[in-house]
C-alpha cells in the first residue's frame, strides 16, 4: 500500500512541479507528513520505476540523478483518480474490519476509536501548522467542530439493536 502511495503523491509531485528525483520525491514525503514518514530508496525508487514500465512516467539522466516526470497516461490516471473520488461517485468500500483484523486490534470499534483519535490529533495539528494563517486556522477548526457535531448529532442515544435472522432466512 505504501508503495503505491509513493508512485501516486509521485506523480502528483511531478504534475505540480516538474520532473523530480528520488531525494526530492523522499524529501517531499517527509515534508508533507510533518517528518512522520521518510520512505527509503527500496520504496522510492521501485516505486518511480513502476510508474515507468507502466507510461505513468519517464525517466532520463540529468548530470549524476535521473528524473523522472509526468506522461499524458499518469495524468489521465490522476484525474480519473480525483474524479472517481468526487461527490457523486460510489464512495470506496470500507475496509475496516480487514484492516482491524490485519493490525490484530481487539475488535472493528477499538480500532475505529483509535483511528478516529489519530484523525483528530492530526487536525489539531494542521490548525498548528506554521505555513496556516490565524484566521485560515480558525476557520478549518471551526469547520471541523461543525462536522463533529453533524455527526454526534446522527448518532442515536442508543445503538439500534438487530434482530438475528431466524434459521429460516427471515430477516
Amino acid at each position: 500500500m505504501r508503495r503505491r502511495l509513493v508512485g501516486l503523491y509521485a506523480l502528483t509531485l511531478m504534475e505540480r512541479t516538474g520532473a523530480i528525483h528520488g531525494y526530492a520525491l523522499s524529501d517531499g514525503i517527509s515534508r508533507r507528513t510533518h517528518g512522520t514518514w521518510r520512505p527509503g530508496p527500496g520504496a522510492v525508487y521501485p516505486s518511480l520505476r513502476r510508474l515507468v514500465e507502466h507510461g505513468l512516467a519517464r525517466g532520463r539522466p540529468s548530470g549524476r540523478r535521473r528524473v523522472y516526470s509526468i506522461t499524458p497516461a499518469g495524468r489521465r490516471l490522476l484525474a480519473r483518480l480525483r474524479r472517481d473520488r468526487a461527490v457523486g461517485h460510489r464512495p470506496a468500500p470500507d475496509l475496516s474490519a480487514l484492516w482491524a483484523e490485519v493490525l490484530g486490534a481487539a475488535d472493528t470499534p477499538t480500532f475505529l476509536l483509535d483511528r478516529l483519535r489519530t484523525t483528530l490529533l492530526s487536525l489539531e495539528a494542521e490548525t498548528k501548522r506554521a505555513d496556516l494563517s490565524r484566521p485560515a486556522a480558525g476557520r478549518f477548526a471551526a469547520e471541523v467542530r461543525t462536522e463533529l457535531a453533524r455527526a454526534l448529532a446522527r448518532w442515536p442515544d442508543r445503538p439500534a439493536v438487530r434482530r438475528a435472522p431466524s434459521a429460516r432466512g427471515e430477516a
